[in-house]
């Protein structure tokens, strides 16, 4: 998919969502066209299965399990307190959604927290969302701990499957050498 430009724009979500173009880089966003309820859901179309980059969302831990998102909804910008979520957590993919976690009116840009699909991050960056809970550096979930990220409203499963692995302590037994002899 082509990145939208100002040029001939029109809405992949029309009535819904509309992007705010402005220069320079990652300055764009997502905003709503009208009020959205906590739980409101868009669901997810069109989306294509891509090599991990910038514009992709994470749906699992594998290397491979990222989708290109082929819309607007490719403007959501990152806040460490997010108004959406991509929920991509169902394994029926007809079932993916972009969730609304709080109120967001009309004139709002929506924002999700990317280590919420995120494990390890194609291009890590410096926050700049101004939250009194910025976490600072972006780079996944990998780096956070498991009450930070719980503390966002909303991580896809497999990401706290993944903090669960990374968290448990090494078998014991494993690390014991035998004394006896």
């Amino acid at each position: 998919m082509a990145i939208p430009t100002p040029d001939g724009y029109v809405p992949s979500h029309p009535g819904l969502f509309v992007v705010d173009f402005k220069p320079g880089e990652y300055s764009s966003s997502l905003i709503a066209l009208k009020d959205l309820l906590p739980g409101a859901e868009v669901p997810l179309r069109g989306l294509t299965p891509s090599p991990k980059k910038y514009s992709t969302l994470q749906y699992g831990p594998g290397p491979d399990d990222h989708v290109e998102l082929n819309s607007d909804l490719l403007f959501v910008n990152h806040s460490c307190e997010p108004n959406v979520a991509f929920d991509l957590s169902s394994s029926d993919r007809s079932q993916w959604n972009l969730r609304a976690l709080k109120s967001i009116r009309a004139g709002e840009p929506l924002t999700f927290f990317y280590p919420s699909t995120e494990w390890q991050m194609d291009q890590p960056f410096e926050c700049r969302c101004g939250a009194p809970s910025c976490i600072g550096k972006i780079s996944g979930a990998v780096a956070l701990s498991k009450d930070t990220l719980l503390q966002r409203h909303f991580i896809s499963p497999w990401v706290l499957t993944k903090v669960a692995e990374r968290d448990r302590p090494p078998d014991q037994h494993a690390d014991q050498i035998s004394t006896e002899y």
